[in-house]
């Protein structure tokens, strides 16, 4: 059923007192990346502690939430991907290596590795929506946190894991422009316009 002019009218004061009040936070905009099953960087964490080299298999591996077939931005690497990234160089030497870098190292063709990045980032606008809008401040908020987890396997067992990241993001960036939304207009703009005769 169509609303009258009248009844259309009796919405207005409201958005237009939010409007005046300089608030109406929700038109902000906001992003968020989603890339992990796992609802925290701790959960994740002891994802990866529970895999216990020499000893856990695929099926523990796809159990502990890894699989990588169903996990995200999860890639693949190969026997030439763990060498590149492991051979000894004239910093670290082979002794220096995890026994199970090196029995993977050592494998060849049977050596295979999961390399798992997952993230929950949130990034929200706060402030006036009007500053915002034209330009004269934002300010963004990130939130949330990153995971990387690298796991060498031998054929189906595992022999190596490892991970890091961020357990806690919490980023504030604020953009001042006292000239609004004149603020970008510089010498290029004064010198392509037209001149006064």
């Amino acid at each position: 059923m169509r609303l009258g002019c009248r009844a259309r009218w009796k919405t207005f004061p409201p958005l237009l007192a939010c409007v005046l009040a300089g608030g109406c936070a929700t038109w902000l905009p906001e992003a968020h990346t989603d890339t992990t099953p796992f609802k925290s960087f701790e959960d994740a964490r002891q994802a990866v502690e529970g895999l216990v080299p020499m000893k856990s298999d695929r099926e523990a591996l796809e159990q502990s939430g890894f699989n990588p077939t169903k996990h995200p931005n999860t890639t693949l690497m190969t026997h030439a991907d763990v060498a590149r990234r492991f051979l000894p160089s004239a910093i670290l030497k082979r002794e220096d290596l995890d026994p199970g870098i090196v029995l993977c190292l050592e494998s060849r063709d049977a050596c295979h590795g999961i390399e798992i990045i997952g993230a929950k980032i949130a990034k929200e606008r706060k402030g006036s929506f009007w500053a915002d809008f034209f330009n004269f401040q934002r300010r963004t908020e990130t939130t949330g946190w990153r995971f990387n987890a690298l796991v060498l396997m031998v054929n189906d067992l595992v022999v190596y894991r490892s991970w890091s990241g961020q357990p806690a993001i919490d980023e504030k960036e604020v953009t001042r422009n006292p000239l609004g939304p004149f603020q970008d207009i510089g010498p290029p703009a004064l010198t392509n316009a037209a001149p006064i005769k």
